[in-house]
Order: C-alpha cells, then structure tokens, then sequence
C-alpha cells in the first residue's frame, strides 16, 4: 500500500473516530440521559483499551484482531 493511501485513509478513519467519539461525548447531558458512574467507566475502559491495542498493532506491524463494546 503506497504511503498516498495510507495518508488518506488515516486522515479519513482518524476524523471519523473523532466525531463518534464528540456523539458519545453528547451521551453526557443528565436531562436527557440516565446513566451510571459504572457505565461510563466502562465506556471509558473500552474506548482506551482499544487505542491501546491500535497503538500495540502499530508497533507490532499487523491489524489481528478486534473487541465489540457493549453496555
């Protein structure tokens, strides 16, 4: 894969996880959610623990592998 691609397919899968993550961030308005400090733990432990792993696969130099969230 040429270095073109991978520029822009970073720039566009890095945006795209960026505006999920400002839709989760809209989750946080209590007058319109109900939520617990277990809940957004976990939401927390999941989105860190898969940066982690996309850091650890960069380093490693392969993409196996992949985790599902739920609540």
């Amino acid at each position: 894969m040429s270095q073109e691609k991978f520029k822009k397919l970073a720039t566009q899968r890095v945006n795209n996880a960026l505006n999920q993550i400002k839709l989760i961030s809209n989750l946080a308005n209590k007058r319109t959610y109900d939520y617990s400090d277990d809940q957004v733990r976990a939401i927390f432990n999941a989105l860190k623990s898969e940066v982690e792993t996309a850091q650890a696969k960069f380093k490693a130099g392969n993409s196996q592998g992949g985790n599902n969230f739920s609540l």
